[in-house]
Parts: C-alpha cells; sequence; structure tokens
C-alpha cells in the first residue's frame, strides 16, 4: 500500500478506497477520477502546491471542479505571493507522482489548506497516492491527520 493508506490505517480513521484504471493519456486525473468513480466533481478533491518566492512550498487541497485561488492561498498562509510548484519540485517534497500526489502520508510535512467547500458533504476523495486510487474519508479526518486547517482557496 502507499504511504497515504498507511497512514490512514495506522490512525484507525474510518475510510474507503476506491480504484479505476488510469488513463495515461488523460489532461486531467481529477477530473478522469471523479469520471471514472461516477463521483460529483465537487466532492473529488485534487492536491495542489504551491511555492513562495523564498521556495517554501505549500499543500492546496481543492475540487477538481474548481480552481485554486493563490491569492486566497498567499493570504491563510501569509505569504505575499504565490506560483504553482515546479512538478519535480512538488514530487521530491511529496514523494508521490504528480497526478498521484496524496494530502496524506508526504515525505515531508508541508502547511496544509482544504478549500471549505469540503465542509458541505460527509466525505470527500483525494489521491491515495498513485494514479488510478483515491482514499474516500472525512474532511475533519483529513485537517486532523495533516494539521491542516481549512479555507475558502478555491474559485468554482
Amino acid at each position: 500500500m502507499t504511504p497515504a493508506v498507511n497512514l490512514a490505517k495506522k490512525a484507525k480513521i474510518a475510510f474507503e478506497l476506491h480504484q479505476y484504471q488510469h488513463d495515461p493519456n488523460v489532461a486531467s486525473y481529477g477530473e478522469e477520477a471523479a469520471s471514472a468513480l461516477g463521483k460529483d466533481p465537487r466532492q473529488v478533491f485534487k492536491t495542489l502546491l504551491a511555492a513562495d518566492d523564498a521556495g517554501q512550498l505549500y499543500v492546496a487541497v481543492v475540487p477538481v471542479s474548481g480552481k485554486l485561488d493563490l491569492k486566497a492561498l498567499a493570504k491563510v498562509v501569509g505569504a505575499k505571493r504565490l506560483n504553482m510548484a515546479d512538478p519535480k519540485t512538488a514530487e521530491k517534497a511529496t514523494g508521490y507522482l504528480v497526478g498521484g500526489i496524496s494530502p496524506l502520508g508526504q515525505k515531508k510535512r508541508l502547511k496544509l489548506t482544504l478549500d471549505s467547500s469540503a465542509s458541505e458533504f460527509d466525505t470527500i476523495m483525494v489521491s491515495a497516492g498513485r494514479r488510478g486510487l483515491e482514499i474516500e474519508l472525512s474532511p475533519q479526518d483529513l485537517l486532523s491527520l495533516t494539521q491542516g486547517k481549512a479555507a475558502a482557496i478555491a474559485l468554482q
């Protein structure tokens, strides 16, 4: 199993795994997951990394139906300005491949912000650490396991 799944098991939280056949030619990993699993794209979340000018990384978890508001995230984390992190940098920091980056079980613990829209659902889905594998858990458990916080950081 992946570090994300191992963390959820160790914490003894309620979760469910969902697998699907990943298409390597797909452009949007999150939309692929929502479609393949027949889930509402507002309930399936993607994990993105942003960096400040000094190279400090921040994790943002937003619905696949929306986009990350970098200005809102910068305000939440107290950064002057943020840009999307380089994919190779994101992979190195998290230990996961792009398209399979999980907010759980990352190599380095980074500040995590979950879009507040997650509170509309009893459970949400995030990557479980590889393309084609999602973990469904409560938003509260995700925040607890990552020591994250919720804030409005997505543009719909």
